[in-house]
C-alpha cells in the first residue's frame, strides 16, 4: 500500500462523522437516506462524507433502480491494521519491560522487608 493510499485512509477516519457511518456500514449495507438520519446534517453534508470514504476506498456505493445503497469496503482498514502493528509490538514490549520492572522492584522491596 503506498503512503498516498495510507493519507487517504487516515485522513477519512480522522472525521468522527466518517467513523460513525463507517461504524453502522459495518452491520450491513443501507441506503444514504438511512445513513444520514442520526445525524443532524443535510443529506449533502452526508454525500459529501460519503464522497471521502469513498474516494479513501472504505465503501462502494451501488445503483438498484431508486436504491443507492452503500456498503462498507474493509481492506483499507486492514492495511492501516497493518501499518499499526509494528507500534502495537513496541508498546507490548514496552508494557513488557515495565511489567518486569515493577515485579523486581517489588521483590526488591520485599527482600529488603524480610531483613
Amino acid at each position: 500500500m503506498t503512503d498516498d493510499r495510507l493519507s487517504l485512509t487516515f485522513s477519512a477516519l480522522a472525521d468522527p462523522t466518517r467513523r460513525a457511518i463507517l461504524a453502522r456500514l459495518a452491520t450491513g449495507e443501507t441506503s444514504v437516506t438511512e445513513l444520514a438520519e442520526p445525524f443532524e446534517m443535510s443529506l449533502p453534508a452526508v454525500s459529501k462524507h460519503l464522497k471521502v470514504l469513498e474516494r479513501a476506498g472504505l465503501i462502494e456505493r451501488g445503483r438498484e433502480a431508486q436504491w443507492r445503497p452503500c456498503r462498507l469496503q474493509a481492506a483499507p482498514l486492514k492495511d492501516v491494521d497493518s501499518w499499526l502493528a509494528r507500534y502495537r509490538r513496541f508498546w507490548e514490549e514496552s508494557f513488557d519491560r515495565l511489567d518486569a520492572y515493577l515485579k523486581n522492584t517489588k521483590d526488591a522491596e520485599n527482600d529488603s522487608k524480610d531483613n
